[in-house]
C-alpha cells in the first residue's frame, strides 16, 4: 500500500560542503582553459520552433503493446510473488559514498556551476564494465516524493558483449534484439534506498522481456538513456535494433533470483538475472509506426502540464547536422490506465507538442513551466558539456561564473530528473550521482 507522508530535507556536513567546493574551484580554472573559438549554432541557438504540421507530428506516434496477462501470471507462478520494494531495498548490494571519500578522478564529472549540493559515487568494483544512464526518483511517482515510506532513486545502467544463454525468439513486446559484437547486452537498474541509516544504500534489479509465453525472460539489450518512474510504472527507452521506442515496467512486479551466474532467464536449477539477485519483466512496449521514425534518446517527467507529460529528446548519433527533435506525450488520466501514455482506442499514442531545437549532441531533457532545460554534449569526452534553457523566445547557456565559457556542465550527464517536491535536479555522470537546485540553474544562466 502506498502511504503519503512530507518530505524533511537532509542537512549537509560540512565535510561534504567543503569536498564540493574544491572539486568546483579546480573544475572552474580547468574549465577556463577550454577554448571558446569554434562558433556554432550552438554558440546562440535561438528560440525553439514549433512542430505543427501532420507530416511533422505523424512519426512521433507511437503503438501500445502489452505483454498478454497470462504471460505475466505464468512467470510469476514459476518464479514466485513479485517482491515488495520494502523487501528489495532491505537486501541491499552495496552503499554510496559521500563526495568528500570519492576518487578525485570521480569527482571531475561534477558539474562546474551550478554546483552540486549532493553527490555520492559508486564502487568502481561493482560498476567496472557498466556505463551509467538515466536517472529518475519517487519524486516523479508521486508528488509527496516518497515510495511507501521511503525517498527511492534508480539508476539505470548498461554493459556491452553477447548474454550467456537466453531465448531466441521474439517476445510479446518487442522483438528479440541482437546482443553481439560489442553492443548493448545487458541493462539494470540500481534501487537506491535514499533514507539508509550509514548512507544511500542500493540494490541491483535486471530489466528483462517475457518470452515464450511467459515460460522465460531474456535481458532488455539496450542502453539506458532514458528512465521515468510515474505512479507504479516505469518507462525506460530503448535502442533502434530492439525494436521498440519505450519499455514499461511495473514496479511491483519484480521477482527474486534463485541462481547466481552470468545466465539470463531459466537455467537448469532455477532463475539467472546476469549475477543480480533480482529481475524486472516489461509488462508492455510502445513502437513506432513509421519506419525510420525518431526515437527518445533521452525523457523525463512534466509535472508542470496538465495531464502530466512525458518529454523526450531525439536519440541522434554524435556529429549529427541537427536540429533536434524535442516532443511530449500526455500521461492518461485512466485510474486502470496508471502509469501509461494517453491513447486511441486504436492503442496510438500522439504527440501533443513537438518543437525544433538547433542544438546538437543533446543527451538530456527537462521541462519545467515554459523552459526546456537541455543537457549537451561538446567536443571530444575529455570537454565539459553545455547546459541550455530554450523556449519560444530565445535560448541561454549556465555560465561558469564570471568567466567566458559556458562549458561548465557535466559532460557525460545522460539524464535530468525533477524532484518537484524538494525543487532539485538529479542526474548522473560517470560513476557520480548528484542533485543541485532547478533555481541554482536559472540563476546561472548567462
Amino acid at each position: 500500500m502506498k502511504h503519503r507522508g512530507r518530505h524533511r530535507r537532509r542537512r549537509r556536513g560540512r565535510a561534504l560542503r567543503a569536498a564540493l567546493a574544491g572539486t568546483a574551484l579546480a573544475l572552474t580554472a580547468a574549465a577556463t582553459l577550454i577554448s571558446t573559438s569554434q562558433a556554432t549554432v550552438a554558440d546562440d541557438p535561438g528560440a525553439l520552433k514549433p512542430v505543427t504540421s501532420s507530416a511533422g507530428t505523424a512519426p512521433l506516434r507511437l503503438t501500445e503493446r502489452s505483454v498478454p496477462q497470462d504471460w505475466l501470471k505464468r512467470l510469476s507462478s514459476e518464479m514466485g510473488r513479485p517482491v515488495a520494494m520494502d523487501a528489495v531495498l532491505a537486501d541491499a548490494d552495496g552503499v554510496l559514498r559521500e563526495a568528500d571519500s570519492c576518487p578525485a578522478d570521480d569527482r571531475r564529472a561534477l558539474p562546474v556551476e551550478p554546483e552540486a549540493t549532493r553527490a555520492y559515487c559508486w564502487d568502481g568494483a561493482d560498476t567496472g564494465g557498466w556505463e551509467a544512464g538515466a536517472v529518475t526518483t519517487s519524486g516523479d511517482a508521486d508528488d509527496d516524493g516518497r515510495w511507501g515510506p521511503h525517498r527511492v532513486i534508480l539508476s539505470g545502467w548498461s554493459r556491452s558483449g553477447p548474454v550467456t544463454g537466453g531465448p531466441g525468439d521474439a517476445s510479446a513486446a518487442g522483438d528479440t534484439a541482437d546482443d553481439a559484437d560489442g553492443r548493448p547486452g545487458l541493462a539494470r537498474v540500481a534501487f537506491v534506498d535514499r533514507d539508509a541509516e550509514g548512507g544511500p544504500t542500493y540494490t541491483w534489479v535486471l530489466l528483462a522481456v517475457p518470452v515464450e509465453e511467459g515460460a522465460d525472460y531474456r535481458a532488455l539489450a539496450s542502453s539506458v538513456s532514458g528512465m521515468v518512474w510515474y505512479q507504479d510504472k516505469l518507462l525506460v527507452t530503448a535502442d533502434r535494433r530492439d525494436g521498440s521506442a519505450l519499455y514499461v515496467y511495473d514496479i511491483d512486479r519484480v521477482q527474486r533470483a534463485t541462481v547466481a551466474g552470468p545466465a539470463v532467464g531459466r537455467v537448469a536449477d532455477g532463475w539467472s538475472a546476469a549475477g543480480a539477485r533480482y529481475v524486472l519483466p516489461a509488462v508492455a512496449a510502445y513502437r513506432a509506426t513509421s519506419p525510420g521514425a525518431p526515437l527518445p534518446g533521452g525523457i523525463s517527467l512534466d509535472r508542470s502540464t496538465t495531464p502530466d507529460s512525458l518529454v523526450a529528446h531525439e536519440a541522434t548519433e554524435e556529429g549529427d547536422d541537427g536540429p533536434t527533435r524535442l516532443w511530449r506525450y500526455a500521461f492518461s488520466v485512466d485510474p486502470v490506465r496508471a502509469g501509461l501514455l494517453a491513447t486511441d482506442p486504436g492503442a496510438t499514442a500522439e504527440a501533443v507538442a513537438a518543437y525544433e531545437t538547433k542544438l546538437t549532441d543533446v543527451r538530456s531533457v527537462l521541462s519545467h513551466r515554459s523552459g526546456w532545460y537541455l543537457g549537451r554534449m561538446t567536443g571530444t569526452p575529455d570537454e565539459r558539456g553545455t547546459l541550455w534553457r530554450q523556449d519560444a523566445e530565445g535560448a541561454r547557456p549556465t555560465r561558469c561564473g564570471a568567466d567566458e565559457t559556458h562549458r561548465c556542465w557535466s559532460g557525460d550527464a545522460a539524464s535530468l530528473s525533477y524532484w518537484q517536491e524538494t525543487g532539485e535536479i538529479w542526474s548522473q555522470s560517470g560513476r557520480m550521482l548528484f542533485a543541485l537546485p532547478l533555481d541554482s540553474v536559472d540563476r546561472s544562466l548567462d
